[in-house]
């Protein structure tokens, strides 16, 4: 049984990767939506022709969800020692995967469509989505644990 300078040490290392995965997703995506911003100055019709509004859509979610995502992981690491669960590591998988997939399906969506019709990498979003609600649902009932 992991004595407590085994479970600070856990809580900092797990602390430490949110912080971290939060401040490099607002890089990323942050990065991304400068290009999008590139893209919409220079008038480039990959991204702003009416038939690509789907590509323009889709990638404006994929910037938007991945940066908001990394506030989620910046939220979770300032808020661990609130957090007592023993799923910690599991909540920390799906915020994780949720960074992932939820960005990611959103910008394979936009990279090929049908007809104003998402690609199919948008299935990755229901998974994304379901990820980050349940690591949400988990984080819930652990802080109302600690009332």
């Amino acid at each position: 049984m992991p004595g407590p300078k085994d479970e600070n040490a856990e809580f900092r290392q797990l602390s430490q990767r949110h912080l971290a995965l939060g401040w490099w997703s607002i890089a990323v995506f942050g990065s991304f939506g400068l290009v999008l911003e590139l893209l919409h100055g220079f008038k480039v019709p990959l991204y702003l022709d009416v038939s690509n509004e789907t590509r323009r859509l889709m990638w404006t979610l994929s910037h938007a969800h991945g940066t908001l995502l990394g506030l989620v992981h910046i939220a979770f690491a300032v808020s661990l020692p609130s957090i007592r669960s023993a799923n910690l590591r599991m909540i920390s998988r799906f915020l994780a995967g949720a960074t992932l997939f939820l960005p990611l399906g959103f910008f394979a969506g936009g990279v090929r469509f049908y007809a104003g019709d998402p690609g199919f990498g948008v299935a990755l979003v229901p998974v994304g989505a379901v990820l980050l609600v349940a690591a949400a649902s988990n984080i819930a009932v652990a802080t109302m644990k600690q009332r």
